[in-house]
């Protein structure tokens, strides 16, 4: 699949949908299953364990969920069980050449005109925007007030005139992209949510999006912990298998501490923010340690296999690179780390 031009299977997304995970946490009215968000999480660390690639995270969580909090009822009803179903993919584009995920960061321009919106500008590292039919851009409508306000979502077809994307290239392999927009043109009813009031959405978007990366890469630490134990086990050096030396047993103890603690730090977020509760501090907190933590299991599995867990034909390979491509997705550790400086008052 990293050398699959469209870098997921149709055949096995069909299958997903059939099964009804697209819909996992829409309601039943959109075609939906009616869970919540911690079950979620938990289909997100099955798929983090088994490297599932798919479009699974930018459809629902990054496109179908911000409809879901802030669209019309109209646009709920012809987006969410279209998604549901598997027919209709989309995506989220909200980061610019700043990289960043703060109100600050969207500068795109979005210009009223005659009844709907010109956008010009340039977004980048936007999932599976290759595949998608549509596009949610954050861009800006005004400059009155703070950096939060001012900002509007706005649905874009892929194929709409002026639309052009461009593959970069990622440690994971996984299909991201820049987004230019050129006099791109759409109506008034593309907008979603209130003019220049979107910020709050997309906040809640990256929340959710965060802790979900964060299952994810509990999944994958997970996998890495139990390939490396077991290859202790069995890997013999010196007459004795190398798990019983001491420092192959305390990378291990290292391991498994780092990986129950991010699966704990995660789902506790994921149950305030399922709960409606004030999550910030717990959000950032679970970000800020499980890429950390998921990057130091990742690493010591690599020390513990040698030479042959940097091998491209070992598997080990496969979730280090992924490891490292959620770390920074949705800001990295230090990012997280002055939120909760912030959220305790520092």
């Amino acid at each position: 699949m990293e050398e699959d031009s469209t870098g997921y299977s149709p055949s096995l997304w069909k299958e997903l949908t059939d099964l009804g995970w697209a819909g996992l946490m829409f309601p039943e009215e959109y075609g939906g299953a009616g869970y919540g968000f911690v079950e979620l999480c938990v289909l997100m660390e099955e798929c983090g364990r088994a490297l599932l690639p798919s479009p699974f995270h930018s459809t629902v969580l990054t496109f179908g969920l911000p409809i879901l909090l802030g669209g019309s009822d109209a646009q709920k009803q012809h987006y969410l069980p279209a998604i549901a179903s598997g027919s209709m993919l989309g995506t989220l584009a909200l980061t610019e050449p700043s990289a960043s995920f703060e109100p600050s960061g969207v500068s795109v321009r979005a210009e009223a005109r005659n009844g709907g919106y010109v956008i010009n500008g340039t977004k980048l590292f936007v999932l599976n925007a290759h595949t998608a039919d549509e596009l949610l851009v954050a861009v800006r409508t005004s400059d009155d007030g703070g950096p939060e306000h001012g900002i509007s979502l706005l649905l874009v077809p892929c194929n709409a005139s002026g639309v052009e994307i461009t593959a970069l290239s990622t440690i994971a392999s996984d299909r991201q992209y820049e987004v230019s927009f050129t006099n791109v043109e759409v109506g008034a009813d593309a907008l979603v949510g209130s003019l220049n009031q979107a910020w709050p959405i997309l906040k809640q978007t990256i929340d959710r999006a965060a802790v979900a990366k964060c299952s994810e890469m509990v999944g994958i630490a997970q996998v890495a912990f139990d390939m490396s134990v077991d290859y202790a086990k069995n890997r013999v050096q010196f007459g004795w298998p190398i798990g019983t030396f001491q420092a192959i047993k305390h990378k291990c103890a290292d391991m498994v501490i780092d990986v129950d603690g991010s699966r704990f730090i995660t789902f506790r977020a994921a149950w305030l923010l399922n709960e409606g509760l004030e999550a910030a501090k717990e959000v950032a907190m679970a970000k800020a340690w499980t890429s950390d933590a998921c990057r130091r299991v990742c690493a010591q599995a690599h020390q513990i296999h040698g030479g042959i867990g940097f091998t491209k034909e070992y598997d080990l390979q496969l979730y280090f690179r992924r490891a490292k491509n959620g770390e920074v997705f949705y800001g990295d550790a230090d990012l997280h780390r002055e939120v909760v400086a912030q959220e305790i008052g520092l």
